[in-house]
């Protein structure tokens, strides 16, 4: 897609944002907090295949490359299927940043809104002096180190969920999708980390 298509469709998602804040949390209990944009959006302008960007939610902890409960209910109202994008949901209780997503910026938060002044500077391809700060070799270290204790943990959780669901009637679909995640977030760490 070229630059300006990517840059509405990043508009358009903060907007998104923006409204699904003021829905009531009986309906979309799942509250994200924050739009970050990373990737090839902060560079200069160009063709893109996708837009990157990380969703923060109030959860405790979300293992890298995998969604929330009610991540899927909130993306289909949000109409993320069908916006070219490869979102990432991150915990707003530890850094958004990681290996992937590096130096992000905010785009729009539930506490600011709409951040015009970032969106206008990704549009011109000048993010740069918006950008969070590069981690210290060691500070990175540190937050892969901790991703991959979590995503560890959630490999387990999530393997011994489709162990017991395996031979039971229903839909296994659910599991077997949190499980691959869980297995594709482990790994993707694991490569980066040996």
């Amino acid at each position: 897609m070229n630059w300006t298509r990517a840059v509405h469709h990043l508009t358009t998602l903060a907007t998104t944002c923006d409204d699904m804040a003021g829905r009531p949390a009986s309906i979309f209990p799942l509250r994200v907090g924050g739009l970050w944009a990373a990737g090839g959006l902060l560079g200069r302008p160009r063709e893109l295949e996708t837009i990157t960007v990380a969703l923060t939610v109030d959860v405790a902890a979300v293992p890298w490359l995998t969604e929330p409960a009610g991540a899927r209910h909130w993306a289909s109202a949000a109409r993320l299927p069908q916006t070219p994008a490869e979102v990432h949901w991150r915990s707003a209780h530890a850094p958004v940043w990681n290996h992937r997503l590096e130096r992000p910026v905010l785009v729009w938060s539930a506490a600011d809104g709409v951040n015009d002044e970032a969106l206008a500077a990704i549009a011109d391809g000048e993010a740069e002096p918006l950008r969070l700060p590069a981690p210290a070799a060691d500070e990175l270290a540190t937050r892969l180190s901790d991703e991959l204790a979590l995503s560890l943990r959630a490999l387990r959780d999530r393997t011994g969920e489709y162990e017991e669901r395996r031979w039971k009637p229903g839909k296994l679909e659910p599991v077997s999708d949190a499980l691959w995640q869980a297995s594709a977030g482990y790994l993707d760490l694991l490569d980066v980390i040996k």
